[in-house]
Parts: structure tokens; C-alpha cells; sequence
């Protein structure tokens, strides 16, 4: 066709023209399907392993992603990547502190599984071991009655304080577990306590050698909770 005599110009669209549109629409595709909200096993579908402790799950006096619940997160990424760990230990921590904090922590993250790390810090200050199991059975209860599987990890004392003190400290854990049927790791420490070479210089924190080992100390007890 002519227009006044000149050939009219002609929309072709190049097979370069048609690629290069469409690549940014591919680019698009792709960003989304990486986005973070996208992924399979996003945080918001993860199931969540709460982890009520004091120090000794903070990773106190050594790097945070050499501590066993680093290192826990680390294993459920690889063999069960639908759950995910949610730490709200506190250093210092106590039972008591652990009772005003445990509700909260429950309805902020509705996790299916509780891990309980508390009493040590009783023990070593002398508290009332009735009030420490109070507390105790307190912590478990709000998480049971919250749906949650409960792991509680028994904590053991020096000899310096006495027979008396210590069975009696180390008969909460077994008591509490037996009469709630919750799952418990007899000691949390087994293996690590008393090792200089694997305590760090105070005889309370374990180093950084031995955050696998207490992982393995609650491993055995912990997968059997873990669905799937």
C-alpha cells in the first residue's frame, strides 16, 4: 500500500523484539516464585519448637551459631524443614521468670512443641525447691493446656550442696515429668558437667566444643515429638 506515492510503514515485530519484551514478564515470574512469602515451607507454615531456657541455651561466652540450638536448627533444616525454633531463653533466667513470661511466649508463637531448660539457676541460688516446682509444674501445665508437647530438661547440682538439696532438687524434674506424661532428658548436662576441658573457666557454661554433645543429650528424646 501508498501513501501519497511512499510505501506505508509497515508494524513488523522482530522475533528480537518479542524475546526482549518478554524477558523482563520471565523476570518477573522467577523474583516471585524467590520471593521469601513464597517459598514452600515458608516461616508462616513452619511448625515451631519454642525454647524456654536461661543461659545455657543463649550460647553465653561463645559465638551464637555454635550453640546447640543453632545447631538444632540447623539439624531441622535438614531432616525436617517444616519445623523451625523459636529461642526465648533469657541468661539469668530463673523458674519464676519462666512462669511470667510463658503465657505470652505461647500466644505470641503457638508453638507444637516446648522445650523447658529451667531450674538450674534455682538450684544454684538455693531457692525453695518447692517454689522451683511449683513454678515448674506451672511452665508445663500452661504449655500442655496450650497444646503443646512439652520436653523438660532435668539440671543436676555440685556436690557442695548437700545430698539432701540435690535429690531433692533433681526429684522435680522426674516427679513433674511422670505425673504430667511429658517427655524429659534426665540430664541435660551428661557428659559435659565437671569436663574442663569442655566447661568453660566459671564450671557452669559449656564451651563451644560441647554445644553437639548436648544436642545429642536432647536429640533421642525431641524427634519422637517431631511429626512426620
Amino acid at each position: 500500500m501508498r501513501v501519497n506515492g511512499n510505501a506505508a510503514p509497515v508494524a513488523v515485530r522482530s522475533a528480537d523484539t518479542v524475546a526482549s519484551r518478554a524477558v523482563p514478564a520471565l523476570l518477573v515470574i522467577v523474583a516471585l516464585v524467590l520471593l521469601p512469602g513464597a517459598s514452600v515451607t515458608s516461616a508462616e507454615s513452619q511448625r515451631v519448637i519454642l525454647v524456654l531456657g536461661d543461659s545455657l541455651s543463649t550460647a553465653y561466652g561463645i559465638d551464637l551459631e555454635k550453640s546447640w540450638v543453632s545447631l538444632l536448627q540447623k539439624r531441622l533444616r535438614q531432616s525436617k524443614p517444616d519445623y523451625r525454633v523459636v529461642n526465648t531463653s533469657i541468661s539469668g533466667e530463673t523458674t519464676r521468670g519462666g512462669v511470667a513470661r510463658v503465657a505470652g511466649a505461647l500466644a505470641a508463637h503457638a508453638p507444637e512443641i516446648v522445650i523447658v531448660e529451667l531450674g538450674g539457676n534455682d538450684g544454684l541460688r538455693g531457692i525453695d525447691l518447692d517454689a522451683t516446682r511449683r513454678n515448674l509444674e506451672t511452665i508445663v501445665g500452661n504449655c500442655l493446656e496450650a497444646g503443646a508437647e512439652v520436653l523438660l530438661l532435668a539440671m543436676d547440682l555440685p556436690p557442695n550442696y548437700g545430698p539432701s538439696f540435690i535429690n531433692g532438687f533433681r526429684s522435680i524434674y522426674t516427679r513433674i515429668a511422670e505425673q504430667d506424661r511429658v517427655k524429659l532428658v534426665p540430664f541435660f548436662l551428661q557428659g559435659v558437667a565437671g569436663d574442663p576441658v569442655l566447661m568453660q573457666a566459671d564450671g557452669i557454661h559449656p564451651q563451644a566444643e560441647a554445644q553437639p554433645k548436648l544436642l545429642d543429650n536432647v536429640w533421642p528424646h525431641l524427634e519422637p515429638l517431631l511429626a512426620g
